[in-house]
């Protein structure tokens, strides 16, 4: 069936070829199902070893996505959907690997019969319904994502109300609300079982379908089609009209690119990113739809397709790190220089990120930061003077900063700068945030733009 979906047999994932016949026969464990020589192998392969690799390499980058955008410069409302989604596809990965990456392993080779037969089947009451808790999460966080986009691209005016830092928490705690109060029933599915082993006398445990997971109707309407509305036709069928309309707005914005504002060209190139991870979304997730379908309407389960949807799942969770650093230029930069760069050696620059790293999604607490400021424009002796008194204020903070261990962002505010004993007038023209580097380098007029992430 789905990423997910518990074996209905009660010892779908405790039989292995290592097992004797004898066994078989008096432990109940293994009654019902006895898969081929060659399945077992097929499992081993995709789930027990493909699987496992791609899920250590996604929780690893998950880790360094929600680190990152988790970053003062980072902060904006589309970053905190994305780490709500990284958080997401981890519990992902994590219950795909207990459920089926490790049980892959003891009926193909023989090692892990503890875990197998002991620890597994008394975790699984839990595992499995935070997986499905944890997938149809993914599966609204990613909807929510490409609403998001769909409002900043097409209807900009309108994002500065609705994409907002706040809005976002309340989107991710609403989806969470939901996910956790659909999937409720699935904590009522399995039961536990033991069976005694007749020779050595050792209790052996699996998981079998409970009642209410058994019956007919509770299969058709709960299983089937509230499963197929909700978690597949619903969303994929809103993911893909608002990223439609995303690229048409891009298509249409790129052959005007010479025309558009640089706050305009990151949110097209944002929205572009973010169409890459709806992509791998759809495709990673098809097949798992198909064999709901197939299996709701001809009661036929294809196992070898059921292996490879999971691990397509797991891979879904596990890429979204790679599309980031990819097409998301600041999230590069930001990941060099955090976890990349030598330690010992650091430019006067590093952990320096000017101006136009600030953010202005709809926040109220960074809206100043997206505002249009000319410098240089007035020729008053008051400007010159703040001028000067600035890039003494601006020399003193760097000097008398203490050695950093380590490469650190940081976002420079005006409330950092100490005062003057004695600050001149400043007029106008001259308001706050100058843009010091523009003023070094000769330019007359340096933009602060604002921007939505990467």
């Amino acid at each position: 069936m789905q990423i997910l979906e518990f074996p209905t047999k009660p010892a779908q994932i405790l039989a292995g070829k290592s097992t004797p016949k004898s066994v078989l026969t008096v432990v109940s464990c293994y009654d019902d199902y006895l898969p081929n020589e060659l399945l077992v192998e097929f499992e081993f392969w995709i789930s027990g070893v493909v699987m496992n690799i791609v899920a250590l390499i996604g929780i690893l980058g998950n880790i360094f996505s929600m680190v990152i955008l988790s970053r003062p410069q980072m902060r904006s409302s589309i970053n905190y959907l994305l780490i709500g989604l990284a958080r997401c596809d981890t519990v992902l990965i994590l219950t795909s690997v207990l459920i089926f990456g490790l049980c892959a392993i003891y009926p193909h080779t023989g090692y892990l019969y503890y875990y197998h037969y002991q620890i597994f089947p008394k975790i699984s009451l839990v595992v499995y319904p935070l997986a499905m808790i944890a997938q149809t999460a993914s599966v609204y966080l990613t909807l929510t994502v490409t609403l998001e986009r769909y409002v900043a691209v097409c209807h900009p005016l309108r994002a500065r109300a609705l994409c907002t830092y706040g809005r976002a928490r309340l989107y991710v705690v609403g989806i969470l609300v939901f996910s956790i109060l659909y999937n409720l029933p699935r904590f009522w599915e399995v039961t536990l079982i033991s069976s005694t082993h007749p020779d050595t006398g050792l209790t052996i445990y699996c998981v079998k379908a409970s009642d209410m997971r058994t019956n007919e109707t509770y299969i058709k309407v709960y299983i089937h089609w509230l499963y197929m509305i909700f978690v597949y036709f619903l969303p994929f069928s809103l993911i893909s009209f608002f990223n439609l309309m995303i690229y048409r707005q891009v298509r249409r914005a790129n052959k005007e690119r010479q025309r558009l504002s640089r706050s305009e060209k990151r949110e097209i190139g944002l929205a572009t990113m973010l169409i890459c991870v709806v992509i791998v979304f759809l495709l990673c997730n098809l097949p798992a739809m198909m064999i709901n379908i197939v299996e709701a309407f001809y009661s036929v389960i294809i196992e070898y397709m059921v292996k490879v949807s999971n691990l397509l799942v797991t891979i879904n969770s596990s890429v979204n790190f790679f599309i980031y650093v990819i097409f998301g230029e600041k999230f590069k930069r930001i990941f060099l220089l955090l976890f990349c760069k030598p330690r010992g050696r650091q430019s006067p620059d590093d952990g320096l990120i000017h101006d136009d790293s600030s953010f202005s999604n709809g926040d109220a607490s960074n809206r100043n930061s997206g505002r249009f400021q000319r410098v240089g424009t007035t020729r008053s002796t008051s400007t010159k003077l703040s001028n000067c008194s600035m890039r003494t204020i601006r020399t003193t903070v760097r000097s008398t900063r203490a050695p950093s261990p380590g490469p650190i962002v940081y976002y420079p505010a005006r409330e950092t700068l100490p005062r003057l004993a004695q600050p001149p007038t400043i007029t106008r023209s001259s308001s706050m945030f100058p843009d010091w580097g523009a003023r070094e380098n000769g330019t007359n007029g340096g933009i602060m733009m604002a921007s939505s992430g990467f």
